[in-house]
């Protein structure tokens, strides 16, 4: 993985990101003392022990622990901006089929690291610390180049000791969710083992370099400018020097083939076409976003400050963001005047944007003027109908509102436009049981819990809608569900069992 502000953590997210105990700490090497060379350096990997699909399982429970996280983000507008972003990144690679999902975290270190499954977790610390959006995108694709060469199911089978020791814990934990366990503890027990283990795993400086050369082509392909990886890189090396003698100066130890890794990024894009990208407005209202929702209270007032000063220093989309980030931050705070007042700034000059739109529709919610906020969203999703989080405003505007039956007909047309997104069958859950519909409710819901990976859970919620249900039609649907969701979990608990012992 490329540097960071903490280069002995290697893109590791902190202590409260607990799922990272295991796959950070121990799968993907983060706080790794060495950097084995053991692993391949290009070409195919093996998947004898650590097949695709035992990869994605792993990926997809670790997620459904990961999610209950707090500090993980569930914001539409970030998750929606980073899962594009991935998505138009790997559409340039060798292998633009594969699932990519890239998440945020709130953590303000300089930090990003992928897990099994297509899965890169981004600190927001790493968007906000960006001074352009093609800066941001190098890093999401040097560790999607990681994914692509499945260089994380490598390292989770490299050494057989502590590769045993590791996969035994997750297993272990994994096995406990699929059993139905509701205790989060269970498995923060099992990752602290495998995060124990002494010879953790790391990229070697060959996988590294791949991830650079693959993440420098889908970045020229993806549009953004190459120089991006190179601005990056050199920032995240002089945050390096900043920190040494305060914990950060192991820098040269963990990286030593830092200079030709910067040196073989630089030859590659001189011998590339020139490329320039101009920054999505969606880029700096994200990462305006961010700079607040990273800070706890008490920090509030370091991130307003930069938030100020970026009004003064800026112009344009730029600047409306640093007043919008200004107004996310009084909402956050409870100062509705405030937070109306940043917005009538950050509206400025005509500008706006989803993100204005969503606050300003919250706004009116939380000071009860409901057909303003009805009014506000209509206009909103008229305007910006690919917008995730104006389409959640809407939803909410209309609950509110009292129109369920409307709420439910909408979402299930966006459920069409965006069939993975979990949170659009858990508000039509919502709707259908203020509307008496409790069948339809649980339903919903059983649909909401597998796409978190909750799958007992899910199988709870139709077992719950078939009891409720006098339609034999429609419990013969419930029962083909049950039977599909029961053999999944059965699958997945095969695959694990592999690795308990």
């Amino acid at each position: 993985m490329m540097a960071g502000a903490r280069p002995a953590s290697r893109f590791r997210p902190r202590a409260a990101w607990r799922l990272g105990a295991v796959l950070v700490a121990a799968a993907i090497g983060a706080g790794a003392q060495a950097q084995p060379s053991g692993l391949p350096s290009m070409g195919s990997a093996s998947a004898a022990e650590l097949s695709p699909m035992l990869e994605q399982t792993l990926g997809d429970a670790i997620m459904e622990q990961g999610r209950r996280d707090p500090t993980y983000i569930h914001d539409p507008d970030v998750s929606q901006y980073l899962s594009r972003l991935g998505k138009q990144l790997v559409a340039g690679s060798s292998n633009p089929s594969q699932p990519i999902h890239v998440f945020a975290i709130r953590d303000p270190q300089i930090n990003a690291f992928a897990l099994p499954g297509g899965y890169v977790g981004i600190h927001s610390g790493l968007v906000v610390s960006s001074e352009n959006e093609s800066q941001l995108a190098s890093v999401v694709a040097h560790e999607i180049g990681h994914v692509l060469q499945r260089h994380v199911a490598r390292g989770m089978t490299q050494q057989a000791q502590s590769s045993h020791l590791m996969m035994a814990s997750v297993a272990a934990a994994l096995l406990a969710a699929l059993a139905g366990s509701g205790d989060l503890a269970m498995g923060v027990a099992a990752f602290g083992q495998a995060a124990a283990v002494d010879q953790q795993l790391g990229f070697s400086r060959q996988a590294e370099q791949e991830a650079d050369r693959i993440g420098l082509d889908m970045l020229r392909k993806g549009g953004y400018d190459p120089n991006g990886m190179a601005q990056m890189f050199g920032q995240l090396t002089n945050a390096s020097r900043l920190n040494e003698g305060t914990g950060g100066g192991t820098y040269a130890s963990t990286h030593p083939l830092s200079i030709q890794r910067m040196s073989d990024i630089q030859n590659r894009i001189r011998e590339a076409p020139a490329a320039q990208h101009h920054d999505s407005d969606t880029y700096w209202y994200v990462r305006a976003k961010l700079r607040t929702l990273q800070e706890r209270s008490t920090g509030q007032r370091s991130a307003e400050a930069a938030l100020r000063r970026e009004t003064e220093a800026f112009q344009g989309v730029p600047r409306s963001a640093a007043w919008y980030g200004l107004a996310y931050s009084a909402w956050r705070q409870g100062d509705l005047v405030a937070t109306r007042q940043a917005l009538d700034k950050a509206r400025e000059g005509g500008m706006n944007s989803p993100e204005i739109a969503g606050l300003s529709i919250a706004l009116a919610i939380k000071q009860k003027r409901h057909d303003e906020a009805l009014a506000q969203a209509e206009a909103a999703w008229s305007r910006w109908p690919q917008s995730l989080g104006v389409a959640l405003a809407l939803v909410d505007a209309l609950q509110k509102s009292g129109q369920d039956q409307r709420a439910v007909q909408f979402l299930d047309e966006r459920i069409r436009q965006w069939p993975d997104e979990a949170g659009l069958y858990q508000l039509r859950a919502q709707s259908y049981e203020r509307l008496g519909n409790g069948v339809e409710a649980r339903r919903s819901m059983a649909v909401y819990y597998e796409k978190v990976g909750a799958l007992p859970t899910a199988v709870e919620q139709l077992q719950q809608a078939r009891a409720m249900s006098s339609d034999f039609y429609v419990q013969s649907q419930m029962d083909v569900e049950i039977r599909r969701l029961r053999e999944k979990v059965r699958s997945d608990r095969a695959l694990l069992e592999r690795f308990r012992k």
